[in-house]
């Protein structure tokens, strides 16, 4: 872009939205128009509807329906309320205090009443404490294939065990077990008489295969537990995979022969191996669905060669319908596997098994105290048409919205959290009858039942007149304010027949002045009358017998209809007072051209539509107050002032003659004139004579005079004084040269601090030749004799 220059030019479109849902519903009666939303209403008075209007005009929006004249106390528009019907306190419960479950309230209020009326969201709060001490069903379900011998073995001692550990978190506690092999059929288990009766080995002892038993119904005697549990024996079968959720799906819907109560139902599943679900009947032949009923003979399952294995979703309805909790105690194997269908199921926890079983009582206490930290609320199934949302208030002020705003987390006993409901419906269900909800904290037996009422027609329905005269000859109801015709009837006083009429007969009634054009192309001829037609913008509409008039088509000013100072009726102006005009663009208020000194105009044009028109050609502005090609008021009055206060200037002769048209006053300082706001039009002036000196004054106009201050005596500015120029002009020569002096010394001194440094240098590195001279000569001679021997 850059290289080649390249503008980038960015239009902006504004597009404009007209009309709302309540206009273009077209609602032919008030319980339609309230259905429409919740911003609609509709007027009942009678005559409110103009010529050329339809029915559907008397819907809109409430402020609209003011605008277009229907009178307060006519507008129809029904709210919705919630009543609580139902409002116990929850429960400050503790442990010493002897209370039944169905004394306990952990949520509240427990029963409402919403009217709703379309669109429009009913809101309420629910408060959800945890009781201390509530009491606890827990019912154990083992997998007694091989696979579990030693893990048998150590549940064999945990009714007393574990109640000894529950003792801590309440004092009502009863313990169940039941137990789960597979179905009891090819290829699930070998069906050979021999494998029938002992499906192990032969050195092992097992008890012959089966679905599901339920070995011991809730109780509170642990030492029972331990007994029956003792005497179990283990069995076996042929592929991996167990069926539990056979097992699982019996202890949910057989509530009786389980012995759940209305308490906390914790259902812990334990096992060593996947499991089978919906669609793995088929491998043995069973191609029925699940059922969802208990099938429990004698304690037994006998359905299991009947119904498929259930679904995950219809496991998930059926704990959540029963109230039950569940604890997925599997060895580590089968972590993984148990965690996604614990993400699947809603109050569901997964602990790790040890190998034996050696851990389970730690691993329920810390899976119930897990489950029991988090409530979870849940709606059932919401008429079509319903929608409910969810604001949690959570500990520490924690609020989410969204999915997140139907659960809060790390609740602890005696922590009281809150939660903001909202029921919006969208219309009225078909059949129009009342219909009830429901909203539970999923694992707990208490609900909350919501009766939804719809609000579907207005009021002054009930108050109708069948057949009323004014409904032509009585064929149409006469409510809210227009009449609702009989079937087959049609119009705005249901006067046609949609049988009878032919259209053809009665176009003629909607021609104007015998004209082609039928209700003057904005409307359409019902029953040999013009009903005209909506524009987009509710504030523009049609009218007139045959839709000859609008509000919308008279002049604009300002970009404006009729000025913004007027109403449109039939294509004319209508002003407001003070404005006049085909526009109503001509105001006769005179105030904006009242200049700052009181005068309209100051004097020089006359006022025209709130506008100055200058009579005078050089003044102009808003109130003829600015003159461009006049001089200053300083520059004009100069030579008056001077000739009048001073006797000078250029009109000193002809003075009394020229400048007698203001009044002079004499002051002492500049400060005695008259200050600015003291005045309606004063000016401040400051001019120079012909010596250079300032003289001041100010100008100002009154009704009929002029008034001049001046003051007495000008600014002349004063001389030079030679001498001190003199003086400086030399000292400053004196001191340039001695600058100049020491610049040259300090300049040298550096110069020959160099040369001597360098010779010292030189001479530092100077050698000298040590070598003899070779044309010197000894002054000595020795001579020796050779005849000495030097003895």
């Amino acid at each position: 872009i850059y290289r080649y220059n390249i503008k980038c030019v960015c239009v902006c479109v504004c597009v404009c939205v007209y009309g709302n849902d309540c206009t273009k519903a077209s609602a032919q009666s008030c319980g339609e128009c309230i259905q429409v939303g919740e911003k609609c209403g509709w007027c009942t008075f009678e005559n409110f509807l103009k010529q050329g209007e339809s029915k559907s005009t008397r819907c809109d929006e409430v402020e609209a329906l003011i605008k277009k004249g229907c009178p307060n106390g006519t507008i129809e528009n029904p709210r919705g309320s919630v009543t609580v019907n139902q409002n116990k306190p929850v429960t400050n419960r503790k442990k010493d205090v002897a209370q039944t479950a169905d004394q306990i309230t952990q949520i509240q209020p427990q029963k409402l009443t919403l009217n709703l009326r379309a669109g429009e969201p009913q809101k309420f709060s629910l408060t959800f404490k945890r009781a201390e001490d509530y009491p606890i069903d827990l019912y154990y379900l083992m997998d007694l294939s091989f696979s579990m011998k030693d893990d048998l073995e150590n549940v064999k001692n945990l009714g007393t065990d574990l109640m000894k550990e529950m003792q801590t978190i309440t004092s009502d506690f009863r313990i169940g077990f039941g137990s789960f092999v597979e179905k009891t059929v090819m290829p699930y288990i070998s069906t050979t008489p021999a494998k029938l009766l002992n499906p192990c080995t032969a050195d092992q002892n097992c008890t012959s295969p089966f679905s599901y038993k339920n070995v011991l119904k809730l109780t509170k005697n642990g030492a029972e537990f331990n007994k029956l549990v003792s005497k179990q024996q283990i069995s076996g079968n042929l592929d991996s995979p167990e069926g539990g959720f056979d097992a699982i799906m019996q202890v949910a819907v057989c509530g009786e022969q389980i012995g759940w109560r209305n308490v906390t139902r914790l259902l812990v599943f334990s096992t060593d191996a996947g499991f089978h679900f919906a669609g793995d009947g088929k491998l043995g032949g069973i191609v029925l669905p699940n059922d969802g009923k208990c099938h429990l003979k004698d304690n037994m399952y006998t359905m299991s060669h009947y119904y498929d294995y259930p679904s995950i979703a219809h496991l998930v309805q059926k704990l959540s319908d029963n109230n039950i909790q569940t604890i997925f105690a599997v060895t580590e194997e089968f972590q993984s596997v148990y965690k996604e269908l614990k993400n699947l199921i809603p109050k569901s926890a997964v602990g790790t098994l040890s190998s034996n079983s050696s851990n389970v009582i730690k691993l329920i206490i810390d899976a119930y105290n897990s489950l029991s930290s988090e409530v979870i609320l849940e709606n059932s199934k919401l008429p079509e048409g319903v929608s409910i949302s969810y604001v949690s208030h959570c500990k520490n002020g924690v609020s989410e919205t969204g999915d997140n705003g139907r659960k809060c987390s790390n609740i602890s006993i005696g922590d009281e959290v809150s939660f903001d409901v909202a029921i919006t419906a969208k219309g009225c269900p078909s059949h129009g009858k009342s219909e009830t909800i429901k909203i539970k904290p999923l694992g707990f037996n208490e609900e909350v039942v919501i009766v939804l009422n719809f609000i579907c027609e207005c009021e002054c329905h009930d108050n109708g007149v069948a057949n009323s005269d004014k409904c032509h000859f009585g064929n149409g109801t006469f409510e809210c304010g227009a009449c609702r015709c009989n079937e087959g009837r049609i119009g705005r006083v249901c006067e046609c027949s949609k049988d009878d009429v032919r259209t053809e007969d009665l176009d003629a009634n909607c021609r104007m002045d015998n004209g082609t054009d039928i209700c003057s192309n904005n409307g359409d001829c019902i029953c040999g009358t013009c009903e005209c037609k909506k524009r987009d913008n509710p504030e523009e509409r049609y009218e007139g017998k045959f839709c000859e008039c609008d509000n919308f088509n008279c002049d604009r000013s300002n970009n404006k209809l009729c000025g913004g100072h007027g109403q449109c009726v039939c294509r004319v102006c209508v002003c407001d007072t003070n404005y006049t005009g085909s526009a109503c663009d001509c105001s006769l208020d005179t105030q904006s051209c009242v200049a700052s000194n009181g005068q309209i105009c100051n004097g020089r044009g006359t006022c025209e539509c709130g506008v100055c028109k200058c009579t005078d050609q050089k003044f102009q502005g808003p109130t003829c107050e600015i003159c461009p090609t006049c001089p200053g008021v300083c520059t004009e009055h100069k030579a008056c002032v001077q000739c009048r206060a001073f006797q000078t200037g250029e009109f000193k002769d002809t003075c009394q003659e020229k400048c007698s048209y203001f009044n002079l006053a004499i002051v002492d300082k500049k400060e005695d004139l008259p200050q600015p706001n003291s005045q309606p039009y004063l000016t401040h002036c400051k001019e120079r004579d012909a010596n250079d000196c300032w003289f001041f004054f100010t100008y100002s106009t009154g009704n009929d005079t002029v008034q001049v201050y001046v003051v007495k005596d000008p600014e002349c500015p004063a001389g030079p004084d030679i001498i001190p120029i003199v003086a400086g002009l030399v000292a400053g020569i004196v001191l340039i040269g001695l600058a100049l002096l020491l610049i040259w010394k300090l300049l040298m001194i550096i110069h020959d601090r160099r040369e001597f440094a360098k010779f010292e240098k030189e001479k530092m590195n100077a050698k000298w030749d040590a070598g003899e001279n070779p044309i010197y000569k000894s002054a000595v001679t020795t001579v020796v004799n050779p005849k000495y021997e030097g003895k």
